[in-house]
């Protein structure tokens, strides 16, 4: 009986201990597999790219690559043509003033259209003729002794239309601009001197080298004098020019006497036997007394023998208006201006003052610019020059 209680007992206490470690095992988190070890990591080229959210903003493209460029075709050798079937260069062509004068063409297109539209001549024909000249650049004064003229004619050769009136007009203009010697003087013997002088900026250094490239066509041997030495600019210019027109240059140092500039080109001149001096000067403003004074100098020295200063020659610009009139006169009083060079006569310039110079001072238009290239600087015919603007 007693072993039977001692075996009871032992059997409670064993089940009581089962009891308390299975409640210990459901207050413990049950351990998980051991983890998987890490798998070896995969080349760089075998890893998927991961897909990108599209953004607002597109994705740059790549440069398309450029086509493959085509074999040049064989050549193949032109055509010989016989020399009488070739056509003239294009630079050789003559510009026509009718094609160069667009603004004083347009100006006085519109004044003439109105006279001609009246059926007779009254005081409004003689005010838009007036206006017209004045807006043209030839000035009050030289205006008023044109059209004191003309209505003289018209009233002795009995005029009645505004035809003949316009007539009369261009007849008077080119019996104007015809007077005086336009030619370039050149004798053979001595070194002929040209000596140009003007204001500054009114394409004086340019319209040398153009003249230089001109007359070594005609044949002529050139020396070009560097006389503004107050301009290192117009001494590259003429150094320019001299290389492509085939003419020899002398020049001087930075801020030397222009003087003696002049008076070494004339003794290379007179060594080698050339032609023709073309003296550059500085330009300068007419109204500067010690200027001109200085100019009257250099011209002293261009007229010593053995040198034969044939012209002086005053560049004008064109554009400038009368006060291109004004220049002349000063020019003139100072050293005697024998011709002008009428530049950018093919841009804004309208016209008249080449009539203001002539009318006025009796100078003559000797050389005309009508554009960029060297072949645009050309003889002044009045004819032409006047049938242009009433076209």
């Amino acid at each position: 009986m007693a072993l039977l209680l001692v075996l009871l007992a032992l059997a409670v206490v064993l089940l009581a201990v089962s009891l308390a470690a299975v409640a210990v095992r459901r207050r413990r988190p049950e351990p998980g597999p051991p983890p998987a070890p890490a798998p070896p990591p995969a080349a760089p080229a075998a890893v998927p790219q991961r897909e990108e959210p599209p953004s607002a903003e597109p994705r740059p493209e790549r440069e398309p690559e450029p086509p493959p460029r085509p074999e040049p075709p064989p050549e193949v050798a032109p055509p010989e043509v016989a020399p009488t079937e070739l056509a003239p260069p294009e630079g050789a062509v003559k510009p026509r003033f009718r094609d160069r004068l667009g603004q004083a063409r347009a100006l006085f297109a519109g004044y003439v259209s109105s006279v001609l539209s009246r059926m007779a001549i009254d005081a409004e024909t003689w005010g838009e003729l007036e206006e017209a000249l004045i807006r043209a650049d030839v000035g009050v004064a030289t205006t008023t002794r044109l059209l004191e003229a003309l209505r003289a004619r018209v009233s002795a050769d009995g005029i009645k239309d505004s035809q003949a009136l316009v007539d009369a007009l261009k007849a008077d203009l080119k019996e104007t601009l015809a007077a005086g010697d336009r030619t370039l003087h050149c004798e053979p013997g001595a070194p002929n001197v040209w000596l140009f002088v003007g204001v500054n900026g009114v394409g004086k250094t340019t319209s040398i080298g153009k003249i230089a490239q001109r007359e070594r066509a005609n044949g002529r041997s050139v020396v070009m004098a560097a006389g503004d030495t107050f301009r290192a600019a117009a001494t590259e210019q003429l150094a320019m020019w001299s290389e492509r027109a085939g003419a020899d240059l002398v020049r001087g140092a930075e801020g030397a006497d222009p003087g003696s500039v002049i008076f070494d080109a004339v003794e290379r001149a007179r060594a080698r036997g050339a032609d023709l001096v073309l003296a550059d000067t500085a330009g300068r403003l007419h109204t500067k007394v010690n200027l001109m004074e200085e100019l009257r100098k250099v011209r002293r020295i261009a007229e010593r023998p053995p040198a034969r200063l044939q012209e002086v020659l005053l560049v004008v610009d064109a554009t400038t208006g009368q006060n291109g009139l004004v220049q002349a006169r000063q020019f003139t009083d100072a050293v005697g201006v024998t011709g002008i060079v009428l530049t950018k006569l093919d841009g804004t310039a309208k016209g008249g003052i080449a009539v203001a110079i002539q009318a006025d001072l009796g100078l003559p238009i000797k050389l005309v610019g009508l554009g960029e290239t060297a072949d645009d600087l050309v003889d002044f015919d009045p004819s032409e020059f006047v049938e242009a603007l009433f076209e």
